[in-house]
């Protein structure tokens, strides 16, 4: 990054002027840029297209995407003076793919995240492999505007029987695109599809899906609670396709409890375990999290709690604070002394500081001693680029309660 000067193609972009000292995260690298920094920009821009991004005063500081109707109004793709054209994007796809191959995909893992946004440095692309099925999100209109380069780029390497798109994302509709699914390419198979993850097998169900078919992120995690659960009694909040479940299960568990309040969430749970371990007593409770902690009479030695994102937005912090208190709050009381509690959150705007602090506030409600055994993050296919901490959504303690 610190050559960007020293190759000077021919540049036609339109430009995008900021305003007079607002260039310092642009030159500390960071990949947004918000409407209130920017000063002008040339005629006829539409959203998606490529800008020349300039200082007041003149200065080249990269190239990004335009969409006045985002928020977040310019995104960079590079900080260098370059071409923006399909050899570009095979570049850094490749680089994204060949991380994958090297640490992430092998006989006993077919799937993974393949691109991951700003953390693969084209930020609004998201692509995740599901053995032979490509999910893939365009969630803004500049990645959206590539549609026909990138996607000949994202299937060369893998043999597919489909490539999916998954557009029913807020993101869309805040740049101002049509929210849908869609089958850009094959046909999805007989609506499910099977994967591997550490050899176990877990079934895709495409019609009733959360995120873009399973929690890939938290594949590592999985593979910690694996390792903690031999002999345990295990509780599997929020337990979605049984993720947790099915790794405590192979590690030798004595005895497991998956707990949702969504109907396709418990059978798809259930069919999973079942498909895996059919002989280790395994008990599922289409329930609130919240009231079964409370109320319900299960004495577990290790929890695991996994739930949706609490906050969606800035203004909602202070009550998913909240939330993450009671929900930890509850586990740390059910716990037995010496027993386990893995607990997460996947929200952005809760920073792993205030995760910990409201974990720590649970803790000091519970009157139990806790200590951190482990802190975790995304699994290493999910990579946060060191400039957009933004990025770093997913936190994790494992705790021991005494």
């Amino acid at each position: 990054m610190t050559e960007k000067n020293l190759y000077n193609p021919p540049m036609n972009y339109p430009r995008c002027i900021l305003k007079k000292g607002k260039e310092k995260p642009v030159l500390g690298f960071h990949p947004w840029i918000f409407s209130g920094a920017i000063d002008s920009v040339d005629e006829s821009i539409a959203a998606g297209d490529i800008v020349q991004v300039e200082s007041a005063s003149g200065d080249f500081l990269g190239l990004g995407y335009f969409n006045a109707a985002s928020q977040i109004t310019v995104r960079m793709l590079t900080f260098q003076k370059e071409v923006i054209d399909s050899d570009f994007f095979e570049k850094k796809i490749r680089n994204a793919f060949n991380l994958r191959k090297e640490h992430v995909l092998n006989p006993s893992t077919n799937a993974c995240r393949l691109i991951n946004s700003d953390g693969d440095f084209l930020p609004g692309l998201v692509a995740d492999l599901y053995h032979n099925v490509l999910v893939v999100q365009f969630s803004t209109a500049g990645m959206e505007k590539q549609k026909n380069i990138l996607l000949p780029l994202l299937e060369k390497d893998f043999s597919l029987c489909a490539i999916y798109e998954k557009g029913e994302i807020k993101e869309r509709e805040f740049e101002g695109l049509k929210k849908e699914n869609q089958i850009l390419a094959g046909n999805l198979p007989n609506t499910k599809t099977e994967i591997l993850e550490n050899d176990l097998r877990y079934r895709i169900h495409w019609s009733a899906t959360q995120k873009t078919g399973f929690f890939l992120d938290q594949r590592e995690n999985r593979n910690l609670i694996r390792g903690m659960a031999h002999g345990k009694k295990v509780l599997d909040c929020f337990c979605y396709s049984g993720g947790f479940s099915v790794s405590a299960a192979a590690g030798g568990a004595q005895e497991i409890m998956s707990v949702d309040i969504s109907e396709d969430a418990v059978e798809s749970a259930e069919e999973n375990m079942r498909m895996n371990f059919p002989k280790i007593p395994h008990f599922i409770e289409k329930r609130d999290v919240f009231d079964f902690l409370r109320e319900d009479v299960f004495q577990p030695d290790l929890i695991i709690l996994d739930p949706p994102a609490f906050c969606k937005n800035k203004g909602q912090i202070q009550q998913a604070a909240r939330g993450y208190k009671d929900i930890n709050l509850a586990a740390i009381k059910k716990l037995p002394a010496g027993g386990l509690l893995y607990t997460a959150s996947c929200s952005s705007f809760i920073t792993p500081d205030l995760f910990q602090k409201i974990v720590f506030g649970a803790a000091k409600d519970a009157k139990r001693e806790v200590r951190i055994l482990s802190k975790t993050g995304h699994a290493m296919d999910h990579p946060v680029s060191i400039y957009h901490p933004e990025g770093e959504y997913l936190k994790g303690l494992l705790l021991q309660v005494g």
